[in-house]
């Protein structure tokens, strides 16, 4: 079985590892299987640094479709085009693709267009906002899937109402929580802890991805000023990238914020050990949010909803909007210790990449 799998973006290689890491042992068991590891974007993509394969310990793609622009319609027509010769060229019975990117649609779109079999990794999770981008590629490529493998029943029972069939969906938990587990003891307390004298349960880690509240100064402005002040004496460390690096920074020096401590981006161990030790998370990420439950971690998360939604009602996430006040009422509360305890969803247990090879394998061999 030649399985083709396909990254878009820096977080898709966190997820598809623990798959990578399952077909190498199901080969060294002598079954038939292999893989090919696509990145649509460009080789040099400052985004993935050395480490972070290091890290997660695989090997760089091995096929680069090379697509960078700003365009979702461009990307998509461009990575559409990539995607199809490389099919055409490299034999394939199954493409796996992950979450929500114009990206993962294009290929999901060229897959079945040249009768491929398409699986969808985290398949099943939704806004219920079709002005939103990502939820008409999620429709477009569960629509598309031979295979839905969800991380939860409610992903299971979204997909299901939707029309597809039951034997297409298959619930194998919580793919991130693979990589969690596996790196669990691995994770590295970074140096800049010891620079700004960190200390474990003591600091908030706060983090920003979302283009529209990035592009909405004035709010970003009120949300930092209602965390600056609701901290209190609490340092609040931030990894940012690029422009959200830029933009905060902006901000914090305009109005003189002293509590929000901006750093360089780590890598993806030292993250992972900043996150699991720290008071408090706040972020706009769905996937620190899942960590965060999965670490014991208070979370606040900068958004009106969650496709994970098992994070806010079994988990430690808690949602405030892009609401100033109510993230200072939030942030008040963490710091104080004033928080709900979480529990672990069902099937977060480290085994969701095992349960997707083995599907893949048994279909092959009836």
């Amino acid at each position: 079985m030649n399985i083709c799998i396909v990254a878009g973006a820096r977080p898709n290689f966190i997820k598809v590892a623990p798959i990578i890491r399952a077909v190498n042992r199901a080969k060294e068991q002598h079954q038939d299987i292999g893989y090919q590891l696509v990145y649509t974007g460009r080789k040099d993509d400052p985004s993935l640094e050395q480490s972070l394969f290091e890290d997660l310990q695989i090997q760089r793609p091995d096929v680069y479709l090379g697509v960078d622009c700003a365009s979702l319609n461009e990307l998509t027509g461009r990575v559409m085009a990539a995607f199809e010769k490389h099919l055409l060229q490299n034999p394939t019975d199954v493409v796996i693709v992950v979450d929500d990117l114009a990206s993962t649609m294009a290929a999901a779109i060229v897959t079945k267009k040249q009768g491929v079999q398409l699986a969808h990794l985290v398949a099943g999770t939704r806004s219920f906002d079709i002005k939103m981008p990502k939820e008409i590629n999620r429709l477009v490529i569960d629509g598309l899937s031979d295979f839905l493998f969800t991380a939860g029943d409610g992903a299971s029972s979204i997909v299901s109402r939707e029309g597809a069939h039951l034997s297409k969906v298959y619930m194998v938990g919580n793919i991130l929580m693979d990589t969690l587990r596996f790196n669990l003891p691995r994770l590295k307390r970074p140096a800049v802890c010891d620079e700004l004298e960190l200390k474990e349960g003591s600091y908030i880690v706060f983090t920003l991805n979302r283009r529209a509240l990035i592009e909405n100064e004035e709010n970003l402005r009120e949300m930092l000023l209602g965390i600056e002040k609701a901290a209190g004496e609490m340092p609040v460390v931030a990894p940012l990238r690029g422009k959200v690096y830029a933009a905060v920074e902006k901000i914090c020096s305009d109005a003189n914020l002293s509590a929000i401590q901006l750093l360089p981006p780590l890598s993806y161990l030292e993250f992972g050990y900043l996150t699991a030790h720290a008071c408090g998370i706040i972020t706009d990420s769905g996937n620190v949010a899942e960590e965060a439950t999965f670490n014991g971690v208070p979370c606040i998360t900068l958004n009106s909803y969650t496709e994970h939604i098992e994070t806010v009602r079994q988990g430690t996430n808690v949602l405030v909007g892009e609401d100033p006040e109510k993230l200072e009422h939030a942030v008040s509360d963490m710091v104080s210790g004033n928080w709900k305890k979480g529990s672990l969803p069902d099937r977060w247990d480290g085994r969701s990449a095992e349960r997707i090879v083995q599907t893949l394998l048994s279909l092959k061999n009836t």
